[in-house]
């Protein structure tokens, strides 16, 4: 049985002040909570947030990675610098970062493979776009994007990929998929690995990143293959966030 995962995108929301907050929020709660909890916290407060959840449950990621050791890339962070301040996951092909930033399927898979090459869990972010899902092609872009990283780093390393199925019309907009269309996609998104492999498709988590909140998120975990979500704006209220971690 997979194990319910919620992980938090901060995106670029904190200060000191919230951060302190939030983090202490979450913990008061996490006695509570049978979920594997993760929060991706920007940059700048990785210390601050390692400090706060030392010797908790609680898991630190990032929001993205450079591909490079080090070098000439100003404004760039690379693993190490990440794990140097206790990441353990990195969200990788978020929706943002590929409609703002140009990020190609390819570029999203080299990534993917950094993060693994240096000991991070990649949070692999997918999804289609509203044209694209009114057009009918839900399935053919979530197919290309997971079968770009399929091609760069193979199937059995999805052992160590999670994966995070956003429909890019549900960010932060309010509106979600309905739980039958996020079950549909997910269910899809299985089919997909297991023509590669039937128990890594089993196996992998898959959690849902559209606009889940407390109020959305028992119906949607409770299906078959969603097995946690990516928040977003309901992560930066521990109340919020704690109800939904408490679901699985």
């Amino acid at each position: 049985m997979r194990q319910t995962i919620v992980v938090g995108n901060w995106k670029m929301n904190a200060s000191k002040e919230t951060v302190n907050t939030l983090v202490l929020g979450v913990l008061e709660g996490m006695p509570d909570v049978k979920s594997e909890v993760i929060v991706c916290v920007p940059y700048p407060y990785l210390c601050q947030v390692e400090a706060l959840v030392a010797h908790s449950q609680l898991k630190i990621g990032a929001q993205d990675l450079n591909v490079n050791a080090s070098g000439a890339f100003t404004g760039e962070v690379s693993a190490d610098m990440l794990k140097d301040f206790g990441s353990e996951y990195v969200i990788v092909g978020h929706s943002e970062r590929r409609s703002l930033y140009g990020e190609s399927d390819e570029m999203v898979a080299e990534k993917v493979q950094v993060a693994l090459d240096n000991g991070l869990t990649p949070l692999f972010c997918i999804g289609e776009l509203l044209e694209e899902r009114e057009a009918g092609d839900t399935e053919t872009v979530v197919a290309r994007q997971i079968n770009a990283v399929i091609k760069r780093v193979g199937i059995e390393v999805f052992k160590n990929i999670i994966i995070a199925y956003e429909p890019v019309w549900a960010i932060g907009t309010g509106v979600t998929a309905t739980p039958q269309q996020a079950q549909d996609t997910h269910a899809y998104i299985r089919e997909i690995l297991a023509q590669s492999d039937a128990d890594i498709a089993q196996s992998t988590p898959i959690l849902y990143g559209g606009s889940m909140n407390s109020g959305n998120a028992d119906e949607l975990i409770a299906c078959e293959d969603i097995d946690g979500g990516l928040i977003g704006g309901a992560s930066l209220k521990s109340d919020d966030f704690l109800r939904i971690c408490k679901v699985g």
